[in-house]
């Protein structure tokens, strides 16, 4: 994965995107796919293998997913200058335009698409909804690192959305299962969850992997240096967030690869409304963070991080509210089975689109390192 700084990456010359990529990061859509076959196909044949993943769990998920997601998210984390993040802080336009689209935006246009495609199907209507309230802490910064985004602008995003979570999801879970229901005459839904349960999911799935990246980062500086750090170190781990995500990908559809390949319509149903969620959300919050002034890399993480949803938490949300095999449940799974390829082929255009944003000078960010242009 990329290790430049966004000066860096605005400064380089123009290539085609796939030229600019590793190898493994070039057929990164391949492996997802083949990861999905291989979880969904290891689902079906092989009896109680999805019983088993979900024997131990954390926090209501899957112990196996829990660690994929841990993995993946520390060597993302460790690339972030955490000296840099005041600079983000002090972005409001950045922040407050994050903030409408992911806590007002998202959760209104997945309630809207939830019952205008299955006003009929109020199980699957449910778990679509409780995903759109589920904002993305976890891929989103994988997403964003294949994509040239701004690393210490995901991790504020990413670290607000938590903050946001742990205040808002039950709330906004009661608003828009039973109060707006309510008001607009249609079916109502109780959602039971506490906040320390969502608290709980939030510090162990970025508040660890973050801890470790700080430190990793600080320690990592002080022994060896900056340049070691960034041209040795990085390039040592960066490869472990991609087979965390690969990981993470086959287990997650092998707990639920019966249910999905045994119900392909009503998965097909599922998928129609959160492709036209993740587009619109991607689209529309890159097209607002052109027009509000943002560079490509700050544009970008703002797109990302409004269209990705944490399916770990809403996975855990439904399975311990609806049931392990409730139609909740399976629209909680079949969000990132349609979020993964759709991310995946965003993250091409997102790098097809730079030239359309004006390039921030290199002497913007004066304490930045230069950095090596290919991918680790």
């Amino acid at each position: 994965m990329s290790t430049d700084t966004a000066a860096a990456r605005a400064s380089a010359p123009a290539a085609p995107v796939a030229g600019r990529l590793s190898f493994l990061d070039r057929f990164l859509a391949v492996w997802i796919l083949l990861a999905m076959a291989a979880g969904l196909g290891l689902g079906r044949l092989v009896p109680g293998l999805g019983n088993a993943l979900a024997t131990v769990t954390l926090t209501g998920v899957s112990l196996p997913i829990a660690l994929g997601l841990l993995v993946m998210m520390y060597p993302v984390l460790a690339k972030v200058r955490y000296d840099r993040l005041d600079t983000v802080t002090r972005d409001r336009r950045l922040l407050v335009t994050s903030l409408v689209l992911n806590w007002l935006v998202g959760p209104a246009l997945m309630f809207a698409l939830a019952w205008t495609f299955l006003p009929d199907l109020p199980e699957y209507r449910t778990g679509l909804i409780i995903v759109g309230l589920a904002r993305c802490i976890a891929m989103v910064v994988i997403w964003n690192d294949l994509a040239c985004g701004d690393r210490e602008a995901a991790a504020v995003l990413v670290a607000l959305n938590s903050l946001f979570q742990v205040l808002a999801f039950a709330a906004l879970g009661w608003f828009y299962l039973t109060v707006l229901p309510g008001w607009l005459g249609l079916e109502q839904t109780a959602l039971d969850v506490s906040v320390w349960e969502i608290a709980r999911s939030v510090l162990i799935f970025l508040g660890i992997p973050l801890l470790a990246g700080f430190l990793t980062r600080r320690l990592g500086e002080q022994a060896r240096g900056r340049t070691w750090y960034e041209t040795k170190l990085i390039p040592r781990i960066g490869p472990f967030a991609l087979y965390g995500l690969l990981f993470t990908v086959v287990v997650l559809f092998a707990l639920q690869g019966d249910a999905i390949t045994s119900q392909p319509l009503d998965v097909a149903r599922i998928a129609v409304p959160l492709l036209v969620y993740f587009t619109l959300m991607w689209a529309g919050s890159m097209a607002v963070g052109r027009a509000v002034g943002l560079d490509h890399p700050k544009a970008t993480t703002l797109a990302f991080t409004a269209a990705g949803n944490n399916f770990e938490l809403a996975i855990a949300v439904t399975i311990a509210t609806f049931g392990a095999t409730s139609g909740q449940a399976l629209a909680g799974v079949v969000g990132p089975l349609i979020e993964v390829p759709v991310l995946i082929g965003l993250v091409h255009v997102a790098l097809a689109v730079r030239r359309s944003f004006p390039r921030p000078s290199p002497a913007a960010d004066p304490a930045a390192t230069p950095e090596s242009s290919h991918r680790a």
